[in-house]
């Protein structure tokens, strides 16, 4: 299963107030683990960044007017990211983004039914503990050192770490129950009678004392005689 972890950087806060986004971050994964394909780009927001953004993400005026606008690389993001599910931290916050700029370049916004909150997660998996992005990795013993500054990448980087422990960590595609296992109990994992008795290897004299053994027990465990 192919899904896509997204994060992006801002001028601010509010797209209807004329914010907009400065950088967008992908990481690909397959059944959750990283591919190594990914998808970044700085953008120009054709505005000045807020001081209080810029102490966030360290993108300047001066660096962001060399990179070309969301409406230049819109359709290499949707190729990236194409019909995969995308998992973002605080995703309405994104997601108020990504499709306000998508609705101004006449693309069809990204439904929400295919955005997994990766913040909602780990709040309903950790109840009143800190779920933010550096407290998860923390939590996870994830090296979040290289994150003096937000970045987008680099936030899609370790919320794929993140999210994998999330959901269970590396074994989470490991399935004992195979699709060709059939319906029914067999399927359900429930045990079901044994079609043939069992013989263990066992000589004469040990089966006989095994049977002089339980007949002295009460309320033995082990049948006398039947299956083992």
């Amino acid at each position: 299963m192919r899904s896509i972890i997204l994060d992006t950087e801002t001028t601010g806060m509010d797209p209807f107030a004329g914010d907009r986004i400065v950088e967008i971050g992908c990481i690909e994964l397959h059944n959750h683990v990283p591919t190594g394909r990914s998808y970044q780009q700085y953008i120009n927001p054709e505005r000045a960044m807020s001081a209080a953004a810029q102490a966030v993400h360290g993108l300047s005026d001066e660096f962001l007017k060399k990179h070309p606008t969301f409406g230049e690389i819109v359709g290499a993001f949707l190729e990236f990211i194409g019909d995969a599910p995308l998992i973002i931290h605080n995703a309405d916050f994104d997601m108020k983004f990504v499709n306000h700029h998508l609705a101004e370049f006449g693309f069809a916004p990204i439904p929400s039914p295919r955005v997994i909150d990766s913040l909602k997660v780990a709040r309903q998996k950790f109840p009143g503990a800190p779920a933010s992005l550096d407290a998860l990795c923390k939590r996870f013993n994830i090296d979040n050192s290289n994150r003096t500054l937000h970045g987008a990448l680099l936030d899609a980087e370790l919320l794929a770490e993140v999210y994998l422990e999330l959901i269970g960590g590396r074994q989470t595609g490991l399935d004992l129950l195979q699709p060709n296992m059939g319906s029914g109990a067999q399927a359900a994992g429930l045990r079901t009678p044994r079609p043939a008795r069992l013989h263990p290897p066992l000589a004469d004299e040990e089966s006989a004392a095994h049977r002089k053994m339980v007949v002295g027990l009460k309320n033995p465990l082990w049948p006398v005689e039947g299956d083992i």
